[in-house]
């Protein structure tokens, strides 16, 4: 089930900056994403951004992602590092190929839903951050390592989001 804060102010041609945090809640650290975008929606933000937890949705999720003009996906990876660490990267510097051989579209990654919206309509400009999990064992809460990393993995979707305003000008807030 998607959830997400929608934006109250009108669009006046503003760019959709779509903050989207996915996992699976049941597996401890790989539902940071989720976790992350929860946070977030509790907060002030610019308008034409928007906060959306998309589980594990996948191909489901496809509509958001070309509705997009900038994508800022939250997710866990494993990137090798300590537990909690952060990663930024962007999709084009993901393979397009899957790593394994897969038997069903319900295995489908969110990153080849990514790479797939392309055939279909235009493929936002995606920044990842990840974060690299302790735990992906069946359970509701973070590990201590990856929960204490939560302020920082949100200032870096707050940096990304910054750094997207200036390039949508038609976004920012006039005063009168």
């Amino acid at each position: 089930m998607l959830q997400g804060r929608r934006e109250e102010v009108p669009d006046r041609g503003r760019k959709k900056i779509l903050i989207l945090g996915v996992g699976n809640l049941l597996l401890s650290d790989e539902g940071v994403g989720v976790h992350v975008a929860e946070r977030m929606m509790e907060m002030e933000l610019p308008p034409g951004v928007e906060v959306m937890e998309g589980g594990t949705d996948g191909f489901g999720l496809m509509h958001v992602i070309l509705e997009a003009d900038r994508l800022i996906l939250v997710d866990a990876v494993k990137g090798g590092g300590p537990p909690g660490s952060v990663y930024r990267f962007d999709v084009e510097d993901c393979p397009t190929a899957p790593d394994v051989f897969k038997t069903s579209v319900h295995q489908i990654s969110i990153l080849e839903v990514i790479h797939l919206s392309g055939l279909i309509g235009s493929t936002p400009q995606t920044t990842i951050i990840g974060v690299e999990p302790k735990s992906t064992s069946m359970g509701m809460e973070l590990s201590p390592e990856v929960e204490a990393e939560i302020p920082k993995v949100i200032r870096t979707v707050q940096e990304v989001v910054a750094a997207s305003l200036d390039h949508f000008p038609e976004n920012r807030v006039v005063s009168a």
